[in-house]
């Protein structure tokens, strides 16, 4: 690799990023502009935004990885990306949310929640939960864009992390929500270009879409047997139904990501920044045929590269990964693809992880700051603006995890992520738009049991984070609670359906309380009217 290059085209890279930064920052005059742009936002850059943020690094490097091992299966994933992720998010979702947050005056999902439900409490801690259990997911896009560092420029792991987080830092720190916007949509241009030629390149090289899943199909019988024991049938076929694999895959990963999304707090917020609903109708197909190439090809890209170490070193993708599924892509871009396209990936990788961390960042400043403190009465701390001190801390929170996170954790941690994310927000926004009559106490309790049964089920049932953690074993002795099926079902399936019937019931229950406490207030004060004119 010519690295004078690479530097001489990362320093324009940074140049163009660091233009669209300050022009966000230059436009950046209130507390909108810093949080919601102003709700002025052109469609494409927000439908190019949610894109970039959407996909991190998480999805073409974990889930690619993740992909070689699994197979095509996770082409659902994607289905669901494009049809839940943007169509339902912007046109159903998307339209309720911008409306609300005008009619309320909020800036941020946990006000906009809190405001809602004329609840303080559902304001502080659903910004509570962000701030704490984001930075996990933050630690691991960080992590995607430190490992292809390392792998493809030599660089030493801890000091890319250090570099991609001070990048990211100096211009959410300064432009807010404009600048992390206007990056994003120049980042998800540069991230469009490279897996086109990424995906075309791929079935170029191994003989077109025929033949190359024909090739695919045909190594069945290379599948490695731990996984032909947990119901793997080949990397074109679905696992067998109700295997320790089936339930992995429609779980954790289809369903809880794909599910996940709607409740992503950083999504959401970007239908806050828009004008009017038209602007959100325009942003679909945008965004949807960024979804499909993105997410679509690195699934597709993930399966087939095991066709190709199998065909040129006679051994699967992992096995050339050195056992690490982070390393998978990486390692195959590096040995297939020409070097003029590895400066373009690079790029690629770097505008996944900036875009998506600069979202992530921004919000958990946002919450940090507008959601937790200035609701318990502070307004500036260390001299500091509140949310910019919430970025800061995030950003710290995430390096830190970042170093001590686990090899080949990058698609668990993010299935983890949207998986609380669908248990402990997505009943209680459903609410919020769509059903007037759903209470603040129904609200509240519906969000507290989506988070505790969520955290409870990783701690001691689903056996990759329960054995990882060891809460279960200390306490009672053993990895888990509960045997098969339960070790391998996520708990968005079972802490998704119980906090929609918390929600559900406590509601019908408190709504009555409220309907004849409305009732008595208008009947007394027509009593005093009455009195009044005797």
């Amino acid at each position: 690799m010519n690295y004078p290059v690479l530097a001489a085209l990362f320093l324009v890279y940074i140049g163009i990023m660091s233009a669209l930064a300050y022009y966000g920052y230059k436009q950046t005059k209130s507390e909108s502009d810093y949080l919601v742009g102003g709700r002025n936002i052109s469609p494409t850059v927000m439908a190019l935004s949610y894109g970039a943020t959407f996909i991190s690094t998480s999805s073409i490097i974990g889930f690619g990885g993740v992909a070689s091992l699994y197979g095509f299966s996770l082409l659902w994933l994607a289905l669901l990306n494009i049809v839940l992720g943007v169509g339902v998010a912007f046109v159903v979702f998307g339209t309720r949310i911008r409306r609300l947050s005008i009619e309320l005056n909020s800036y941020t999902f946990s006000d906009l929640l809190g405001k809602r439900y004329n609840s303080k409490f559902l304001t502080i801690f659903t910004g509570a939960m962000i701030f704490l259990f984001m930075p996990a997911y933050t630690s691991i896009v960080l992590i995607g864009g430190g490992r292809f560092l390392e792998q493809t420029l030599s660089m030493n792991f801890n000091i890319a992390l250090l570099v991609l987080a001070m990048i990211v830092g100096v211009y959410v720190i300064t432009g807010g929500i404009k600048a992390v916007m206007y990056t994003d949509a120049f980042a998800a241009i540069v991230m469009l270009f490279g897996m086109i030629i990424f995906l075309v390149t791929t079935y170029n090289y191994l003989g077109g879409v025929n033949v190359a899943h024909g090739a695919l199909t045909a190594m069945k019988d290379l599948v490695p047997q731990n996984l032909v024991e947990q119901g793997h049938q080949g990397w074109t076929s679905m696992p067998a139904f109700g295997t320790p694999l089936w339930w992995t895959i429609v779980s954790t990963i289809i369903m809880g990501v794909g599910i996940g999304v709607l409740a992503q707090p950083q999504l959401a917020m970007r239908s806050m920044t828009v004008k009017d609903d038209r602007s959100l109708y325009r942003s679909v197909l945008v965004g949807g045929i960024f979804i499909f190439f993105m997410t679509g090809a690195a699934y597709m890209i993930g399966p087939l590269t095991n066709v190709y170490f199998q065909e040129t070193a006679g051994m699967l993708a992992i096995d050339a990964a050195k056992g690490n599924v982070d390393l998978v892509i990486p390692t195959f871009i590096n040995s297939l693809m020409p070097d003029w396209f590895i400066y373009l990936f690079t790029l690629t990788l770097l505008s996944a992880t900036i875009s998506t961390i600069s979202s992530l960042i921004h919000l958990q400043g946002s919450a940090f700051g507008e959601d937790i403190l200035k609701n318990m009465g502070m307004e500036r701390l260390l001299g500091m603006s509140l949310s910019r001190m919430g970025v800061l801390i995030g950003i710290v929170a995430a390096v830190i995890l970042a170093y001590i996170m686990p090899a080949g954790v990058i698609a668990q941690a993010t299935a983890f992520w949207f998986g609380i994310c669908a248990a402990g927000f997505l009943p209680t926004l459903v609410g919020a738009l769509f059903w007037k009559n759903s209470t603040k106490e129904g609200a509240v309790a519906s969000t507290i049991t989506g988070f505790v049964i969520s955290v409870f089920g990783f701690l001691f049932l689903h056996q990759k984070e329960a054995a990882a953690l060891g809460v279960s074993q200390a306490i009672f002795g053993k990895t888990t609670l509960l045997g098969f099926p339960w070790t391998f079902v996520d708990p968005m399936f079972y802490a998704l359906p119980l906090s929609t019937i918390v929600f559900i019931a406590v509601s019908l229950g408190t709504g009555k309380k409220h309907k004849a406490k409305a009732e008595s207030t208008v009947s007394d004060r027509a009593d005093s009217a009455e009195q009044s004119l005797s």
